[in-house]
């Protein structure tokens, strides 16, 4: 009998010891268990707004039928400004009390099939961190890619992404470049919805090299701490220009824009932008008609706001002007002062990183951008 009360002692003792080890391995950091995070995929309602119809009166616009079709959809689907959220991040900011702590939002405009250029930002520029005691934080925005299985193998890419990484928002509508208006427009409600007190943010293709240690010095130099609450809005700014009317990738015919001129804009590959400029944007979005050019958009609405965008020698989306051609063009001395230069593979963003933050760099110039 005391053989057996003994047993089942032991037997219970060993039961609890289990239970308490399983559930302290639940409460457990990660880092601890030597196991990676794992991000909890988070979708929103099916729709930010009301679902959204084709426009068959566009059929009777003189010319309609002779433009090329990306343009008919475009003019059919003009209105539609609301699309089904795939993938969101309700806590990236910390929710709306502690958004004001991401000093600058890196929001990087990426299809799904780009997986190569993510996974080489998030290890660089687009590197999660403090600089200066200020933190950076990054998105990927994306739509969606092809039909049918092609769809769902490249949603489920980035669902894994997602779920490993933290960092992309997805919505229902198709990766082009006439949406890429479209995506913006989406990504500032969700700005105003879950980072609203975010203090400044690039938004750049995910082809960029984007020095952004540079960039939270030079926010830090010209507007302070905490900064974001005055109007900002620079990069590379082009002044003068009007819709191309010849049949190319910016072609912008009659039916669009009457008008032969846009106002002041920056080049859509890179620019910085404040917190409080971000809301502008967001609320003029709502009344200014979309427009299949992208940062022209973005003009328009600054435009319709009274405000400008400014140039900034920094920001260079066609590239470095490399003095000869018998020096190396992507030699770390052009590009350690730079804000950002478009067009980079990301074996060449990977290795420039490194090299512009080589503790031995020694260059010929001391010179910064002002």
């Amino acid at each position: 009998m005391m053989m057996t009360r003994r047993i089942e002692f032991l037997l219970t003792v060993a039961l609890c010891l289990v239970l308490f080890l399983l559930w302290t391995r639940q409460l457990l950091p990660d880092a601890i268990l030597g196991r990676e995070r794992q991000y909890a995929v988070s979708r929103r309602p099916p729709y930010l707004g009301p679902p959204c119809f084709r426009n068959t009166s566009v059929v009777n616009v003189t010319g309609f039928s002779d433009l090329p079709e990306r343009l008919q959809n475009f003019m059919y689907y003009r209105h539609c400004k609301y699309f089904p959220m795939l993938l969101d991040l309700p806590d990236k900011c910390g929710g709306e009390a502690e958004s004001s702590g991401v000093f600058l939002l890196l929001v990087i405009k990426s299809p799904p099939e780009n997986f190569d250029r993510r996974v080489v930002l998030r290890e660089t520029w687009a590197k999660e961190r403090q600089h200066k005691g200020l933190w950076i934080r990054r998105v990927f925005i994306s739509g969606t890619t092809g039909a049918g299985l092609e769809k769902r193998r490249m949603n489920k890419l980035l669902e894994v992404e997602h779920r490993q990484h933290g960092d992309v928002l997805q919505w229902d509508f198709q990766e082009s470049f006439i949406n890429l208006t479209l995506k913006q427009v989406l990504f500032l409600e969700w700005l105003d919805d879950r980072c609203p007190r975010v203090r400044f943010l690039l938004n750049g293709d995910d082809d960029i090299f984007a020095h952004t240690d540079n960039m939270v010095e030079y926010l830090q130099d010209v507007h302070g701490e905490p900064g974001g609450d005055k109007h900002l809005f620079v990069g590379n700014l082009v002044e003068g220009t009007g819709p191309s009317r010849e049949l190319n990738k910016y072609f912008v015919p009659v039916q669009v824009q009457e008008s032969d001129s846009y106002p002041a804009y920056c080049s859509g590959g890179g620019y910085l932008l404040s917190g409080h400029t971000a809301r502008v944007l967001r609320n003029m979005s709502r009344s200014v008609p979309l427009h299949p050019i992208d940062d022209a958009y973005m003009g328009m609405c600054l435009a319709q706001a009274g405000l400008r965008p400014s140039g900034h020698m920094g920001v260079n989306p066609g590239g470095l002007r490399i003095p000869s051609s018998k020096v190396d063009p992507h030699d770390p001395c052009y590009y350690k002062d730079v804000l950002m230069v478009h067009r980079f593979m990301p074996q060449q963003l990977y290795v420039l990183w490194d090299q512009v933050h080589d503790p031995g760099l020694r260059c010929w110039s001391n010179s910064t951008w002002p």
